[in-house]
């Protein structure tokens, strides 16, 4: 379990960091700094949950069935906030229909969060 969780948090450290320098250095030309601020936020809560995940595959104490369904969580929350937040920051210049429509995804994606934090707790809370 815990190396399936190192695997994903370091797939999505090195997105986050790609992503980061992306928007730094490419989209900084083609976006509204308002879309900017939307893909900076989807990074930075990438990299917030990245770090959770790290945490997360380090836990050895707690029940292992409420830490799964936290890393469950803090996965789906990754690629629905920070994947709808990328989308919505880059509709302008990507042109796909679908996009104006993605707006009620982030706040699920959020809620994923909040779940996944909401376990890790009630996991520490059982824990001897």
């Amino acid at each position: 379990m815990s190396r399936r969780i190192i695997l994903t948090a370091s797939l999505f450290g090195i997105i986050a960091v790609m992503f980061g320098a992306f928007g730094a250095h490419t989209l900084k030309s083609v976006l509204s700094s308002g879309s900017l601020e939307i893909w900076a936020k989807g990074v930075e809560y990438q990299f917030y949950h990245t770090l959770a995940l790290l945490f997360l595959s380090q836990l050895a104490t707690g029940n292992q069935k409420l830490v799964k369904w936290s890393y469950i969580f803090f996965a789906l929350g990754v690629v629905l906030f920070s994947g709808s937040l990328y989308l919505l920051a880059t509709r302008a210049i990507l042109n796909i229909a679908f996009v104006n429509y993605i707006g009620p995804i982030t706040p699920i994606g959020g809620l994923c969060f909040i779940l996944g934090w909401t376990l890790l707790f009630v996991s520490a809370l059982k824990s001897k």
